[in-house]
Formats: C-alpha cells, structure tokens, sequence
C-alpha cells in the first residue's frame, strides 16, 4: 500500500495528541474517524480541534470552505470496530500505559482491515513490546507526534524489530503528505531520537539540585537571554512530575544513573509540581515568574548543554539508533524549534570546545552518562 491508496485514518483517542493528529489528518485532506472510550470525551476532542480550526481561520491560514470541508471528512464514535472497519492506517494515542496498549492494540488487530497499518504515537514505549499483542508486527510502526500535533513538524517514524519497510515507508510519506517532517528511527531504543537526546539535560538538573548550588534561578538566569523558556522555568511549566517519570524510566530501561536524585523527588511528594499547582521552582500565582538576569551563575553556559546533546546524539549513531548525523540534526531542529541540531552546532563551536564542556560536567559529576564517547572523542580529536 501506497500514501496514494490511503483513504481513511483512524484515530484512537481525543486527548490532546489525539485531536491534535486529528486535526492535522483532517487539513491534509484526510477522511478520519476519532474514537474515544466516552462521548464527553470524543465531544472534548471535537471541540478542540474546532479551536485548532478557528485559530487557522482568523490568521488567514484555512478558509471557510476549507475548515467546513475538514470537519465535514470527520466522523466520531466510542465504539473502536466502528471506528476501524474501513481503515487503511490506525494511529493509537491513548495513555502511557504497556499494558493498555497491548489491549488496545490486540483489538485494532482483530477489528482493522487486514491491509492495515497500526500506529501508536507512543513517545517512549518499546514499538516491538506494543506489537507483540497482535498477529502483524510487519504492520506496526511507532508514530510519534510533537504536542501541540497540528502545529510541531517532527513526526519519529520508529521502526519495531519486525516492522516492514513498506510500512515505515507509508508512514514516512503521510507524515510528508500533512505537511509535517518525518525522521526514521531505525531502531527500538528508549526515548527515540529527540527525548533521547534531551534525557541528559534534565539529569544534569536533577543533580544540580542534588548539589544545591547554583539554584535554579541563578542556572536560568545564564540561559534566559537566549532561550524562551530557561531549562528549570521548562521544567516548571511542563510539569516536574512529567519529568520524574521521565527520568525513572529512563532509569528502568537505559541506566540506573538516571534515577530522580532526592532534591527533585522531594518537589514531587511535596506537591508543587510547577505551574499546573501554581508553584514548584518558581511562583506561577501571578503568571509567567520573572527570572533575575543578575543573578546569571558562571559556571555553566549553553555549551555545557550542546556538549551532552551532542554527546548522547553520538550515542545514537554508534548504536545505529539513526542513519546518520544529519537526520538526528533533523529530528532535533524540527522537534524543538530550534535552528540547527548538535552535529551542526559541533562544526560550528568546534568539538573540541564541546569536549571540554562535557569534561567539566563529568569531573563535577562522574556519572557513565556524561562520559564522553569514542565518535565524540574521534570528531574533537579531527578539529
């Protein structure tokens, strides 16, 4: 099966991600049915893509007749055989939960079209695990979409252990036919490319905090000029309990090094998770917190964060996790709007520049996961 022979998308799930891929389907032509466990739920997914709609619509980027014939290609149900029946590609966005979708996904095998390819838009669960509860593992491949899904370009099209080449290829091609760019991860590994990538900030934080200085104000305050959001003003906003689970799982399935230290922890069972309760580093009672520039520490700048980026992105390619640099550089610039990936920035600032910024990390902190390794070694060695 060809992007040409798809007719029908089906989507399980109307949360955020699910609307969202929803309405990115829809405005690429697409007929898609969305299901969801519950009509109030279904309901809010609808009316979250008819916002996603109305936004387009006042910044002059979907018409009238455009937005009336996108929902017009939309059908609802709660009832997933309903939902399936005639589909060519299923995307599954429901909770992050193995067990969950194993079930989910041992029902779309049963009730999906035999031709069809079933995707989950998991941002970290095993493809091959997920796959395991059906009779075509050929046919299922990882389809991770970025939050908010109608806007964020970066779709990882993540290849299971027994994924089939067309199928990826299918996948590939949707994802370029809506507009969006799509990155082939050629191996199961934990976090993919972008999150993979991204694990070894959010460790280096979590110890930061373990080592109480400097405080996470003084830390943002030497990022705030050149970043929307500084690192710890990030992790605030999206939730700290997003990012223990993170790193606790990263924890179960790449290295125990990864484990919560006690300081970040104690945010967690404290309840100030950030700016969902209101407080968690910053106070987010009156808004957005304004960070004190004055405060800047000098011992960490944005190179020590390009240095593990670029570290662990190596890493990737010495385990064949992405065909080469440029598509982790890819993956990277599209998935967080930046304008380069860390290879890029390597040849820019110069990898042995980055080399010493890794080693300072690694000398405060002599954790496995800060280590540089041999392809970064090598590059620096060849600058």
């Amino acid at each position: 099966m060809k992007a040409e022979d798809v007719k029908k998308i089906a989507v399980i799930g109307a949360g955020d991600m699910g609307h969202g891929i929803t309405a990115a389907f829809l405005m690429g032509g697409f007929a898609v049915a969305m299901r969801d466990i519950e009509q109030e739920y279904v309901d809010r997914g609808v009316a979250g893509i008819k916002r996603s709609f109305d936004r387009f619509k006042s910044r002059g980027k979907l018409s009238e007749e455009a937005y009336a014939g996108a929902l017009a290609r939309l059908s609802t149900t709660v009832d997933l055989a309903e939902a399936v029946k005639e589909a060519d590609f299923v995307i599954e966005a429901i909770p992050e939960k193995l067990e969950l979708k194993q079930s989910v996904f041992a029902d779309l095998d049963k009730h999906a079209p035999e031709k069809a390819i079933l995707a989950t838009n998991t941002s970290n669960i095993s493809i091959t695990d997920i796959a395991s509860a059906t009779k075509r593992a050929d046919r299922v491949i990882g389809y991770h979409f970025f939050n908010p899904a109608v806007l964020m370009k970066l779709v990882e099209v993540i290849r299971g252990e027994q994924s089939s080449d067309e199928s990826i290829q299918l996948g590939y091609d949707l994802a370029k036919k809506i507009g969006k760019v799509p990155v082939v991860v050629q191996k199961d590994s934990p976090g993919f490319i972008y999150n993979r990538v991204n694990e070894p900030t959010l460790l280096l934080l979590s110890k930061i905090l373990e080592a109480g200085s400097p405080t996470p104000e003084e830390f943002d305050a030497a990022f705030k000029p050149i970043m929307p959001m500084a690192p710890f003003e990030l992790m605030d906003y999206v939730g700290i309990d997003i990012a223990v689970h993170g790193l606790n799982y990263f924890a179960e399935v790449v290295s125990e090094e990864y484990k919560p230290s006690p300081a970040l922890e104690a945010y967690l069972e404290s309840g100030n998770l950030g700016k969902k309760t209101g407080k968690g580093f910053y106070d987010w009672s009156e808004g957005r917190p304004q960070i004190d520039l004055s405060k800047a520490t000098t011992e960490y700048d944005p190179n020590h964060l390009v240095a593990l980026q670029l570290n662990e992105a190596t890493k990737l390619l010495e385990e064949g996790v992405a065909e080469d640099a440029a598509q982790i550089d890819l993956a990277m610039a599209s998935g967080g709007g930046a304008p380069v990936g860390p290879f890029a920035l390597g040849e820019g600032i110069g990898y042995s520049v980055l080399l010493e910024k890794l080693e300072e990390i690694h000398k405060k902190f002599p954790l496995d996961i800060f280590k540089a390794t041999k392809t970064f070694k090598d590059k620096a060695a060849g600058s």
